[in-house]
């Protein structure tokens, strides 16, 4: 049998399409002997919503059933009644016009206020005049009001400071959580939490530690959130970093550097040159520079907030570029096995030398070597695969020239050793020995001749 809602003869609540209330109250409760009892839905509740008392169990036999507020049954107390044999309901003096009884001895409060929360008692009437009751309790809680974070030191200073942040206000029976950059809070060696959470304090303030910080309160019913809060901590400056890292430049052309720090606030920027102010801006540009303006630039940054501040030194060389260099050599048709030098001529000073043998870079083997400083290369000896076009090539940071090529020709006197068609060059020398008087003829050696050649092979290397 579906419940509708039974108006009260005064003050009438019509009934609104409450979805809690449909849910609960679509069929009548079937008839038991189990113990009547009462549900509070929700037991507790946030003031101006809604509380059901569920009753469960309701026997057939019951005539009558009347709700009071508190645990005493007297009529003053009395907050209706409902008479099921002529389904007429009425209110008593503790009625206030937001209660709505039904027909399965149901109550429903509506907008509940604090004043509501308390015990309440469910009397019946049997067929046979006997009663029986059954009792429930619910709990209204005032809505949290919106949190928002306050904090004893507006400015703190990075590595001096320690800052509290407190979730306001304070409310009973409330639990307090703090997020930090959307993220839960934990405690370690800087973050300290007290007075049950709601003071959060953190110890020697870092620049990271800004936030934002949100600070949420809960009870049994509701919870609110603050609005984000970030800390303002004043930091630095860190030691600048001039830019470009280069500290060579080509003379008759501009020089631009640029210097960089990290400070809150934003630092101050002042260049010296040699010791001497320059400029006070954080970029420094001096027109067409030459060798006068090689030395030592210095970025100076200051933090008026935090009175601290931070230098970085960066000696500067000018230098002109190379002029073209020149090889020597006595000779550039050279014998193979002979030496040869080759030696590089330049207007500079402070240069490096390389050598090129066919416009790439010389291997260096063990028939060569080169002076200290480069300047002169050395073979010895000399083969064929020598033959080539040599070029140097001087450099400093900012330039570079590469001589015109000297093509050295070896040449070559005899077949190689190797070759398989090689025939040795042999020097014959013819020796000849005079006669000598013969001595004796003895029975054991013949009779020399007068005359004796004697071929000697010479090998020419």
């Amino acid at each position: 049998m579906e419940l509708t809602s039974a108006p009260f003869n005064k003050g009438q609540v019509p009934w609104r399409g409450l979805l809690l209330t449909v849910s609960l109250l679509t069929c009548w409760n079937s008839p038991t002997t189990a113990k009547v009892t009462v549900e509070a839905v929700p037991p507790h509740v946030a003031e101006g919503q809604n509380v059901l008392l569920l009753v469960h169990n309701l026997p057939a036999e019951v005539q009558a059933f009347y709700w009071y507020k508190g645990e005493t049954v007297v009529d003053s107390n009395e907050i209706a009644r409902f008479l099921i044999s002529i389904s007429t309901n009425k209110t008593g003096p503790a009625y206030s016009g937001r209660e709505m009884i039904y027909p399965n001895g149901s109550l429903l409060f509506q907008n509940v206020t604090q004043n509501d929360t308390g015990v309440y008692m469910l009397n019946m009437i049997m067929e046979n005049f006997d009663y029986e009751s059954a009792s429930v309790q619910f709990h209204v809680h005032p809505p949290l009001p919106k949190p928002n974070i306050t904090t004893n030191n507006s400015n703190p200073m990075e590595g001096e400071d320690s800052v509290a942040l407190m979730c306001e206000p304070k409310t009973p029976n409330t639990t307090y959580l703090w997020r930090i950059n959307d993220q839960s809070l934990s405690e370690d060696d800087r973050l300290k939490q007290s007075e049950g959470n709601r003071t959060l304090t953190l110890l020697s303030v870092l620049r990271t530690d800004t936030g934002p910080y949100v600070c949420q309160t809960q009870n049994q019913v509701s919870t609110s959130q603050s609005d984000p809060f970030t800390l303002n901590i004043t930091y630095g400056p860190d030691a600048p970093i001039i830019s470009p890292s280069n500290i060579y430049f080509h003379s008759r052309t501009n020089l631009s550097l640029s210097c960089h720090t990290d400070a809150n606030p934003p630092a101050q920027y002042s260049w010296f040159v040699n010791g001497e102010l320059q400029s006070s801006s954080q970029e420094l540009f001096i027109p067409n520079i030459n060798t006068n303006n090689s030395g030592s630039y210095t970025c100076l940054v200051y933090n008026s907030v935090t009175g601290l501040n931070k230098t970085t030194v960066k000696n500067i060389t000018v230098l002109e570029p190379v002029t073209l260099p020149f090889i020597q050599v006595i000779n550039t048709t050279v014998k193979e096995l002979d030496s040869v030098f080759l030696t590089c001529f330049s207007n500079n000073t402070g240069i490096s030398i390389s050598w090129l043998f066919n416009g790439q870079s010389l291997r260096i083997t063990d028939r060569m070597k080169l002076s200290q400083n480069n300047s002169t290369l050395t073979i010895d000896p000399v083969r064929r695969e020598d033959s080539g076009d040599y070029q140097c090539e001087v450099s400093n940071p900012v330039s570079s020239k590469k001589s015109d090529p000297i093509q050295l020709n070896i040449i070559h006197l005899g077949p190689s050793d190797n070759s398989p068609t090689k025939v040795d060059e042999v020097t014959y020398s013819v020796l000849d020995f005079n006669a000598q008087q013969p001595k004796p003829p003895t029975s054991a050696s013949p009779s020399p001749r007068a005359t004796e050649e004697v071929y000697s092979e010479v090998k020419k290397k």
